[in-house]
This record gives structure tokens, C-alpha cells and sequence, in this order.
């Protein structure tokens, strides 16, 4: 079942996640967070910090995993989404880095780095709750439009959209930016026991839309959300104008 929840705008919206983050830690503090990147998610981080300067948060027991990973380049490139991490969240927290785990964009084997993947999430008991954002086609995680979803962590192609999404993070230069990623696939996503996806902005209205009142279709991954029994969507008024 699909429930959503619109905010006046994305501080508000990133204040109200921190808490409900804040929350879960306190009721499970062993809590298992699949984490995003992109920019929706950089206020939240921000305000989870603020809430962890205050005393108000605790990662000390929690386990964390991402989303996806470009493939090609190694953790300490400034590109990486571990790099976007650091800086947005984990440098912020106490989260241990023991229990930080990301693919290995730098793997000489993308598919034994999958399956490394898949191993590291199921002897950590599954995701708890699993943040997602959605890009301007429709994707979650590195899962783009396709006629077919690769089920389970895997290699993709980059599309051109995502990749001038991601031109920032190498200096504007889209010839930069990876042409391939590693990411978990939409019924490793699926699995986690709660799905929150995360939108801001007049962009992504058209695909909340279709997310809320379309067919569920592999030209539309975020559409397979409404499959799962416990998935919310938070947005802000403009994300949500079209509902």
C-alpha cells in the first residue's frame, strides 16, 4: 500500500525524516538503513547532523547500506557516491565504519562484487527501513527504464539522462561522469521491511504521478514500489502538484 505524506516545502520535509530517523534508531538501535544519494537526500543528511549535534540521534549500533555505486572508479574518487557520502553524512555522525557498506565501484569483478553485495545484506538481516530517491525517468537506485529490471544487486548502463544528473560530482564535465554503475536491484529494494521514497521539486511531479495512477511498468522502475506492503511517499507541494 502506497501512503503520502506532502510537506509545504524540502525543510520542512527533511525535518520531519530526521525525526522519523531519529525515532527508528531509539525503538531499534541495531536499526539496518538502506541510504540514497542525489541531491533530495543532502538536506536530510544535513538535518540528521543537526540532530546528532543535539544529542538527539545515535548510529553507534546501526548498520548502513547504499543504493548503488558508480562502476570504474575507486571509493576515494571524488566522484564516488562514498565521497558524497563522507561529506554529507557519515563525517557528521557516529556511525561506525566498520558497519558503513557500499559496493566497491572499484572491483576487478562487478558481477562477484554483486553477489558480495547481496551476501553482506542478507547476513546483516535484511533492510529495515530503505531510503530511495527517484530520478527524472523514473529510476531508483541505478535501476533505469529497460523492457526488463535486473531483480537482484548488478552492472547497468548508465542512461545519458542520469549521467548529466551526475555531472556535478565530476566537475560539470559529463564526458567524466562513468558510463556503467553497480546497484541493488528493485527486489533487493523490495525486500526491505519499509520503502520511504523522497522527492522534491516541479521535476519529479510527472513521475509521482505515474507512480501513484500508472500501470506498473519497467519503463517506470519507481512504478514497482506499489507492489510492496509498507512504501511511503514524502514529497513537497511541488513534486506533488500533479496528484
Amino acid at each position: 500500500m502506497v501512503r503520502i505524506t506532502v510537506f509545504p516545502d524540502e525543510r520542512a520535509l527533511a525535518r520531519k525524516e530526521a525525526a522519523r530517523i531519529a525515532d527508528a534508531l531509539r525503538a531499534k538501535p541495531d536499526l539496518v538503513l538502506g541510504l540514497p544519494t542525489g541531491r533530495t537526500p543532502i538536506r536530510l543528511y544535513h538535518e540528521i547532523g543537526t540532530e546528532f549535534s543535539h544529542s538527539r540521534i545515535d548510529f553507534s549500533r546501526a548498520t548502513t547500506f547504499n543504493l548503488d555505486e558508480f562502476f570504474g572508479i575507486p571509493a576515494s574518487h571524488q566522484g564516488s557516491y562514498r565521497t558524497f557520502m563522507e561529506q554529507h553524512l557519515f563525517s557528521r555522525v557516529n556511525m561506525p565504519r566498520e558497519r558503513v557498506n557500499f559496493l566497491n565501484g572499484g572491483a576487478p569483478d562487478a558481477e562477484a562484487e554483486c553477489r558480495r553485495y547481496e551476501d553482506a545484506i542478507a547476513a546483516a538481516g535484511g533492510i529495515d527501513l530503505q531510503l530511495v530517491g527517484i530520478g527524472t525517468n523514473g529510476h531508483i537506485g541505478f535501476n533505469e527504464p529497460a523492457r526488463e529490471l535486473a531483480g537482484r544487486t548488478h552492472r547497468v548502463t548508465l542512461k545519458a539522462s542520469t549521467r548529466r544528473s551526475n555531472a556535478a560530482l565530476f566537475g560539470g564535465e559529463l564526458a567524466r561522469v562513468p558510463t556503467e554503475a553497480l546497484s541493488m536491484g528493485m527486489a533487493t529494494i523490495l525486500h526491505a521491511r519499509q520503502v520511504v521514497l523522497l522527492a522534491t521539486g516541479k521535476s519529479k511531479a510527472r513521475c509521482i504521478e505515474r507512480l501513484v495512477n500508472g500501470p506498473l511498468t519497467t519503463k517506470l522502475p519507481a512504478s514497482f514500489l506499489q507492489l510492496h506492503r509498507d512504501v511511503e511517499l514524502v514529497l513537497d507541494t511541488a513534486a506533488a502538484e500533479l496528484l
